[in-house]
């Protein structure tokens, strides 16, 4: 149970708190972290769909009004790009399993209770910064197209198919747009691969967040370009079926992201206190969007 901080311990947290200690992990144990994954979410399942519906919804907007522009050829680069974003959509999928770890409830109001974690502010920044990062990608993938082929649209799925597929300039394209691609992927696996969590589970700050992450890929190269591997293809794979099954495949793969990093960090031997939140009153679904807005059902009492 959570205990409030006594007058000084928040100094004492700051000026005491270690590096986390990073071990080494094999093949096995990514196996062994989706599986858990997986046990979390068919254990939630209702509620993980629930938090990432509005996940492939967002791809099919962004597939449907992206500059009004011929979608097509960014398509890929959009599924693709949900890697980067991934990690910060799954911020509620790791309070799940956060909770279903420690025997706490596990509901889908139980999963928002991450926005009002003391770290909730770092985690935005990452998200921000992860954000850009998907954004540089797509503009990025467009020019890539356009040099290539011009800004003539594609006129239907098999004219695009075989401009990609038989021509020089789609044999280019693939190679130019996987290699940068890659590397977007690199940048954005090597700064959150644990940060997320970690600032859920010990309240880090963003730079440090960052940091840990760097250390973990550089210590455990094999195991997390695997990682990076499946993350692209499970997120190819829920993305064929116009990006529906990326609600099935982000929750997988955010409990699973939990519990790789309960097996690449180890535990805080002086965990940092967390200060009680109070009781947050549990209201009907018909007051929405009211309680969104506590302090004016205060004004109003």
């Amino acid at each position: 149970m959570a205990t409030p901080y006594p007058g000084n311990a928040t100094s004492l947290a700051q000026d005491g708190a270690a590096a986390p200690i990073i071990r080494t992990i094999a093949l096995s144990d990514l196996h062994q972290a989706l599986r858990l994954g997986w046990e979390d979410f068919k254990a939630v399942p209702s509620h993980a769909i629930i938090l990432c519906v509005i996940y492939p919804v967002l791809g099919l907007v962004l597939a449907r009004t992206v500059l009004g522009y011929s979608v097509l050829p960014l398509l890929f680069p959009l599924a693709a790009g949900f890697a980067l974003l991934g990690p910060f959509a799954a911020l509620g999928l790791y309070e799940l399993s956060r909770r279903r770890e420690a025997g706490e409830s596990a509901s889908a109001f139980d999963a928002v209770e991450v926005l009002r974690s003391p770290s909730f502010g770092a985690m935005l920044g990452l998200g921000v910064l992860l954000l850009a990062l998907f954004v540089t990608w797509v503009a990025t993938a467009q020019e890539i197209y356009v040099a290539a082929f011009g800004y003539q649209a594609a006129a239907d799925i098999p004219d695009f198919a075989g401009r990609v597929l038989t021509t020089p300039q789609g044999w280019w394209l693939i190679a130019v747009g996987c290699g940068v691609g890659f590397l977007f992927a690199l940048v954005a696996l090597c700064v959150s691969v644990v940060s997320f969590p970690l600032m859920l589970d010990r309240q880090a700050g963003i730079g440090d967040a960052m940091v840990t992450s760097l250390r973990v890929v550089a210590r455990n190269p094999v195991p997390m370009a695997a990682w990076g591997l499946i993350v692209a293809l499970l997120l190819v794979l829920g993305s064929l079926p116009l990006f529906v099954g990326l609600a099935v495949v982000i929750p997988l793969l955010g409990h699973a992201t939990w519990h790789l990093y309960r097996k690449v960090i180890a535990p805080d031997p002086n965990p940092r206190p967390i200060p009680l939140r109070p009781h947050r009153e549990r209201r009907p679904a018909a007051d929405f969007p009211a309680n969104l807005f506590p302090w004016r059902r205060k004004d109003s009492a």
